[in-house]
Order: structure tokens, then C-alpha cells, then sequence
């Protein structure tokens, strides 16, 4: 979680006050109670219409101090607090829409929530694009999500362990997808997928090339995880395994 926070800087000096004689200690019930009329205050303003949070704006107790980004790893945080455009003058209780619909802008933010830490904090709640593959734009390689959508990520900062695809075609990069997301591990010997032809693609697998129909489905694809298991008990491997044949996986051999 990456966290960004405000200096206030806005808050003026006390005056020094003379010093009083000590009080003597309130019973601890008595504190108690202090705290839990407070609490029934500010939620009995929060609930009336329209007003409640318009009024508690007012109060310099409410404002914003701190913004705390969770489930950030690619963005880096000064884009999105730039985005937010909020300072310590602006309270929690402005309407939260409109940050939220900020920062969601970010090319890299898929989904986004904010929410209140009272008194001071802004909670944003932050689910990026992942990155699917590499795919070829304007001639060099550049990480992009299922959808095809570039994404902005620092190649220096992040060596992102992802395939490459010979180009931003929708069904494989949904492919590519499923796998990363139900079968990682397969995902992660895929090095390369492309389109050969209108109803076939092609993923090479380490030393294994797989092909597909263009509607293969991630259940479908790993059915060669068996293929290979007993190839291996018998001592035996594959250069080939062909799915485009239904209900069958065709293995062929060096």
C-alpha cells in the first residue's frame, strides 16, 4: 500500500496562555460519556439531509490531513494525489464522486473508492490494470491490459514477467488473461502467442508450441497439463500439442 500524506501548513501558532492549576482528575465514566455525545453529535448531523455534512465542512477538525492509497503498485502515488487536487483548506466532507472520478482518469486505475478516516483521512481504495502481455506499438514492445489498452508502466522500475503477443487481438489477450488469473502457472511458461490464420492461434510454451481454435477457453487449453503428465511418466515429450480437434489433444513428437 502506498501511502502519500499533507503538511498542514495552513494552521496558525497558538498564543502562549498562562498556566492554571491542575484540575482535578474527572471520573473516567465521566470521559467516556463526553466521547460517546460527541460521537452521537457528529452522527446525528452526518444523517440529516443535506445540511449535516455541509455544516461539519466548516470545522478545521474535518479537514483533509491525509490521503492513504491502497492496492497501488504500478502508479506511482504524486500522479494520483496530483489527480485528487486536494489540500489541507478542503474538508473529508466534500462529496467524494468527484475524487473518486479523478483519479479513476489515471490510465492505470481500472476502478476506484474513496472514502472517509475521520477526522482528517481520505481512504482511496485503488484497483489497477494488470498487465497481459507485451504487445508490438509504434515499433517498440509496450505492456497492455485484456482489453488491448496501453499502460504506462515504467519498464526501469517494474520488469514485468509477462508474454509476448504478436499483436493487440482481443481474443488472445483474453486468453492470456484467464490464464494469468486461473492458471498462473501455465500463464507464466507461456513466452509468446499469436494469430495464425482466422480460426487458429499459436503459444509457444518453452520448447512446445500449442494450437488453438480462436475461442479456446482457459478449461480447454489446460487440457494438456494431463498430455504432458503422462508423456513424462512414459519418458516421452511433446514439440506439439494441438487442441484445434474436439474433445482431443494431439501430440506430436520430435
Amino acid at each position: 500500500m502506498a501511502t502519500a500524506a499533507f503538511d498542514p501548513g495552513t494552521s496558525s501558532p497558538k498564543k502562549a496562555t498562562p498556566k492554571t492549576a491542575p484540575k482535578a482528575d474527572r471520573p473516567s465514566w465521566l470521559r467516556w460519556l463526553r466521547v460517546v455525545g460527541s460521537l452521537l453529535v457528529v452522527g446525528i448531523v452526518v444523517g440529516a439531509p443535506g445540511w449535516g455534512p455541509q455544516a461539519l465542512a466548516q470545522l478545521d477538525y474535518f479537514h483533509a490531513r491525509r490521503v492513504v492509497f491502497e492496492g497501488v503498485r504500478y502508479a506511482r502515488p504524486t500522479e494520483l494525489v496530483a489527480r485528487l487536487k486536494v489540500d489541507t483548506l478542503q474538508s473529508v466532507w466534500q462529496p467524494l464522486e468527484p475524487l473518486a472520478e479523478r483519479v479513476g482518469s489515471h490510465p492505470l486505475v481500472a476502478s476506484v473508492v474513496v472514502e472517509r478516516q475521520l477526522p482528517g483521512t481520505l481512504l482511496i481504495r485503488v484497483v489497477e490494470r494488470e498487465p497481459v502481455a507485451y504487445v508490438p506499438r509504434k515499433g517498440r514492445l509496450e505492456p497492455a491490459d485484456a482489453n488491448g489498452l496501453p499502460l504506462p508502466i515504467d519498464p526501469a522500475r517494474y520488469a514485468l514477467d509477462v508474454p509476448v503477443a504478436a499483436s493487440s487481438d482481443s481474443s488472445l489477450l483474453h486468453l492470456l488473461d484467464g490464464l494469468r488469473k486461473d492458471a498462473p502457472r501455465l500463464y507464466a511458461r507461456v513466452s509468446h502467442g499469436e494469430r495464425a490464420g482466422t480460426d487458429e492461434m499459436r503459444f509457444k510454451l518453452g520448447d512446445v508450441t500449442v494450437r488453438t481454435t480462436s475461442d479456446v477457453t482457459v478449461a480447454r487449453f489446460k487440457d494438456i497439463l494431463p498430455v504432458e503428465a503422462d508423456l513424462a511418466r512414459n519418458h516421452l515429450r511433446a514439440v506439439e500439442l494441438d487442441l484445434r480437434f474436439r474433445d482431443q489433444v494431439i501430440a506430436r513428437q520430435p
